[in-house]
């Protein structure tokens, strides 16, 4: 039974939240608590209010093959429909259309990459024939072991389109070159994406109405979801709820260490952050959210082996200016295009992807004849790019907007910028000894990893909160076997959330 028990959640981020309100759900007399280091919730998927303009510091669209998700999702912002109108209603997702598109050659490349007559018109027919030959060879003389991200990707897609549309993109956003990474990247984000499967797609009709899309690739899922305000609305909701149920936040509360004996966490200690002072809090479970690297080093005890690992486990680290635009010089026939994102393949700009804000809610935008961009830069913590001065950094994104010709001067309104640590684990350096850290810490009876950073893992929002239910699922069902939510997003499709077992 949980009616006494006690439950401590780090972190308010997805995988956290969707924890808390699972736990509180089923068992409403079990005390959950959740502890947030920054001031506010959401972790990357929070969204931010900027004189009236919204932007999420990561844009994630709202998207999942799990019904126990999408049923989250509806209870608490019911999506939009003929009855159900977003100019009437606040507490509301949109229904989008995904397109996204490369930038490359000053010309726009539907992603993935559509081999179709606009394709072969844009690269020339010289250059499409040399990817199908790669492309042949890559079948029928495939790498046998797999051991890069380069090899993954030549394997899917032929060298030649890895030459052109991956090697230099990748390196952009991890910083070290494909043939450095591990192949599990790939395998989670990809998945059983290849130029055959992308022409299949293009061959079938499409399902816009829903919005599961079972047996289509993640990639080529043609809608979405997406809160009217933000990706942060629907995480205030779940707060919100939380709340309700009697759970507790605190927000500006970090984790400072964990009191481990007899493979049993039995208490942390907490620095209030606004009252500066040390609290202990004692608890029957823990969920960590946290990243990893800083869970481990935080441990009263650990063998130096699993601490040395932890402490030099990498993450990339992200940054994105929102600029305000009278115009920007990417129009359709019936205005500004369309696109959700651009990813800017072009290597003499470190810009790795725009956000046009207005295509994921244009309630977002205040002055609805503006449009609101989030221009993404990958970096490391403390690098020439992560030190530069701000008013620096906003001048040079602009710069680069103006090299790729889709902004003048006289177009920028108002700008603003936005960075946040530990966006991206990175699988470089000693990850390929991770499972070392993952054996030591499913071995602590009572603590549940969780989230993106708690497992060192690039998860979509979705993966963290069916990682958040499954953990929540073995406390209240008390089993100790972790494996059920190390097995999140290691499928071809996702595996359904068993939320009844």
């Amino acid at each position: 039974m949980m009616q006494n028990k006690k439950i401590i959640i780090i972190g308010a981020g997805p995988a956290g939240l969707t924890a808390g309100y699972e736990i509180l759900n089923r068992e409403p007399n079990a005390e959950v608590i959740i502890y947030e280091d920054s001031d506010a919730i959401g972790g990357i998927a929070r969204t931010v209010d900027i004189n009236g303009n919204k932007i999420d510091i990561g844009i994630h669209r709202f998207f999942s093959k799990s019904d126990r998700v999408l049923e989250i999702w509806n209870s608490l912002l019911p999506r939009q429909n003929e009855n159900f109108k977003p100019e009437d209603n606040e507490k509301i997702m949109l229904v989008r259309d995904r397109l996204t598109r490369i930038f490359y050659l000053k010309k726009l490349f539907n992603y993935p990459i559509s081999l179709n007559k606009e394709f072969i018109f844009n690269l020339g027919f010289l250059r499409c024939a040399k990817i199908g030959f790669s492309y042949i060879k890559s079948v029928l003389f495939p790498y046998k072991n797999v051991d890069s991200l380069e090899k993954f990707y030549i394997n899917r897609f032929g060298r030649e389109l890895y030459n052109l549309f991956f090697r230099d993109y990748t390196e952009k956003v991890w910083g070290v070159k494909p043939s450095e990474l591990s192949p599990e990247w790939g395998a989670q984000r990809v998945k059983g994406l290849s130029i055959y499967k992308t022409i299949i797609n293009s061959l079938k009709p499409k399902k816009k109405n829903d919005i599961k899309q079972k047996g289509v690739e993640t990639s080529l899922i043609e809608t979405f979801l997406y809160p009217k305000y933000g990706s942060g609305q629907l995480w205030e909701a779940l707060a919100h709820d939380i709340e309700n149920k009697g759970g507790k936040i605190y927000l500006n509360s970090k984790i400072t260490k964990l009191n481990i004996e007899n493979d049993k966490v039995v208490s942390v200690a907490i620095e209030d952050k606004i009252n500066k002072k040390e609290i202990i809090e004692k608890a029957d479970y823990f969920i960590s959210t946290m990243p990893i690297k800083d869970l481990i080093t935080s441990f009263s005890q650990v063998p130096n082996e699993i601490y040395n690992l932890a402490n030099n486990l990498q993450y990339r680290d992200f940054i994105i200016v929102g600029i305000l635009l009278k115009d920007i010089s990417l129009h359709s026939e019936n205005g500004i295009i369309k696109d959700n994102w651009i990813y800017i393949q072009e290597p003499y700009v470190k810009i790795a992807r725009i956000g046009i804000i207005n295509n994921w809610s244009p309630y977002m935008v205040k002055d609805k004849d503006c449009i609101y961009v989030g221009v993404e830069y990958m970096c490391f913590e403390n690098d020439e790019l992560w030190s530069m001065k701000e008013d620096d950094f906003i001048k040079f994104t602009i710069d680069e907007m103006k090299k790729l010709k889709l902004i003048k001067d006289e177009d920028v309104i108002s700008s603003n910028i936005i960075k946040m640590k530990k966006a991206y684990p990175s699988y470089t350096g000693v990850y390929n000894e991770f499972h070392k850290i993952r054996e030591y810490t499913d071995k602590i009876e009572n603590l549940f990893l969780a989230g993106r950073n708690g497992m060192h893992r690039y998860n979509n929002m979705d993966h963290s909160m069916i990682c958040g239910i499954e953990a929540a699922n073995c406390i209240l069902s008390d089993n100790k076997d972790k494996s059920v939510i190390w097995e999140v997003n290691t499928e071809e499709e996702y595996h359904e959330v068993k939320s009844e077992k």
